[in-house]
């Protein structure tokens, strides 16, 4: 054991201010969504891109929400590294291991804050020549919107407070937490 003094581990739910959206209200629309997909995918080649990290968690709940069948690949970006605030500088980390040519594509985020990676991730995907191209989002930071992004399912708006839980981090930290929580700000702001 290190050292004497008794902490709190960081990361953990003591670091929450509150809760935003509890766990029963994110299982029951995930389920909505799962349900709306299902019925506006019907009979199309339904291919799901989740972007990682952040939206694995909904995405791996959605997925088995959805009746239809589907696919699914991963991309990977960056724009934020450590800060709260995203640069505006996409680079692709991971991207696509099969061609989305003529199928129906429906991107999954976990949130969308400025914009500007998901309009990044819709004008690199279009230029793909999918059939189509949707985009589903948890949660969707309305007032924090920089960049026109067409979100055709949305899970919660949010307000602009700093959120983490249910596959979205602070430094890689929170994302096993079973509801969206809004950060004590101490734990971010250095």
């Amino acid at each position: 054991m290190m050292g004497d003094a008794v902490s709190t581990p960081v990361g953990t739910e003591a670091d929450i201010l509150r809760v935003l959206i509890a766990r029963d209200a994110l299982s029951e629309r995930v389920q909505a969504l799962g349900a709306q997909i299902s019925q506006d995918y019907a009979g199309r080649d339904l291919f799901l891109v989740a972007v990682l990290k952040g939206s694995v968690v909904f995405m791996a709940d959605l997925i088995r929400a959805i009746t239809v069948p589907h696919r699914i690949d991963f991309m990977a970006t960056s724009s934020y590294g450590a800060s709260t605030q995203s640069t505006g500088a996409v680079q692709i980390i991971k991207d696509l291991e099969e061609s989305i040519e003529g199928r129906h594509v429906l991107i999954v985020e976990d949130i969308i804050d400025s914009g500007h990676t998901l309009a990044y991730l819709r004008r690199l995907l279009l230029a793909r020549n999918p059939a189509s191209l949707c985009i589903c989002s948890l949660l969707d930071k309305k007032e924090r919107r920089e960049a026109n992004v067409p979100v055709d399912y949305v899970g919660f708006v949010i307000p602009n407070e700093f959120v983490v839980g249910y596959g979205l981090d602070f430094n890689e930290l929170y994302r096993n937490l079973p509801f969206i929580g809004v950060l004590k700000p101490e734990k971010y702001q250095a």
